[in-house]
């Protein structure tokens, strides 16, 4: 099976912790060159001196906040113009908790434009160098909510969903360049995500934080949380060779607790 991403770059939003983090770790290994963004220069710098360079890989970072989204988009132009861009990992933390109920309009756009429009840009800015260079893979990490929504995440089901259909729409039109475009749904997973969740309900019930986590546990069939390396072991899969005609899908990595196929 060819998992080699020699001579490939690889930009990794949410780079600098939890997931994003595992994800630049693997595709480093697998020899592609990575390129993290987030807005944490003290971690990215600390991680990118760590990731591996058995092939001569001369991994950096750029420093950008979703929020600002004119500065995003001239970084990654600016990036694009450097190198081109074979690997996009689209990766940010999700919308806070709470009920759809009581959710502001502004959250809704706010989470929208994080989400969606910021993957929008990137893509956009990316593409053209896929197109040229003969290799593309497009990633979103996503959430099981695309496949069931979950309680207390009314924002986030709802952007999530968005954001799905967004990434099969795109699928749709670049297979014919032999750019796949593919979402990866995280189930409960031990990231500082996992940790405000758990929280947030603990203060919410008024149980404790450990009797939170062992009810959620509960549901997941292989009794525990995932862990950031093997929600990047399937990106990695994703964004290699061997997953050249796997494209438009939706792949959980939740142990097992999404109840729908």
């Amino acid at each position: 099976m060819d998992i080699n991403l020699q001579h490939k770059n690889a930009l990794v939003c949410g780079g600098s912790d939890g997931i994003g983090k595992a994800v630049a770790i693997e595709l480093a290994l697998l020899g592609a060159e990575v390129t993290l963004l987030a807005r944490n220069s003290e971690k990215m710098t600390a991680l990118v001196a760590t990731l591996a360079r058995d092939h001569g890989q001369q991994h950096d970072f750029v420093v950008a906040d979703f929020e600002d989204r004119a500065d995003l988009e001239t970084k990654v132009q600016a990036l694009v113009a450097r190198k081109p861009i074979h690997i996009l990992i689209n990766n940010t933390g999700g919308p806070p908790a709470g009920p759809i109920r009581t959710a502001t309009p502004a959250a809704f756009l706010q989470a929208f434009a994080n989400h969606l429009i910021c993957n929008q840009l990137l893509a956009q800015a990316v593409v053209p160098s896929m197109e040229e260079n003969g290799y593309g893979r497009i990633i979103n990490i996503i959430s099981t909510s695309v496949k069931q929504p979950l309680n207390n995440l009314g924002v986030s089901n709802t952007i999530r969903g968005a954001v799905a259909n967004w990434a099969k729409t795109l699928a749709n039109e670049l297979g014919t360049f032999g750019i796949t475009v593919n979402n990866v749904l995280p189930g409960a997973t031990s990231t500082g995500r996992l940790t405000s969740i758990i929280q947030n309900k603990a203060k919410k019930t008024g149980a404790s934080e450990e009797k939170v986590a062992a009810g959620m546990r509960s549901i997941i069939p292989l009794g525990r949380f995932g862990e950031p390396a093997e929600i990047a072991a399937a990106v990695a899969f994703l964004a290699s060779p061997a997953a050249a005609y796997v494209t438009g899908i939706n792949l959980p990595v939740d142990g097992g607790r999404t109840k729908s196929l």
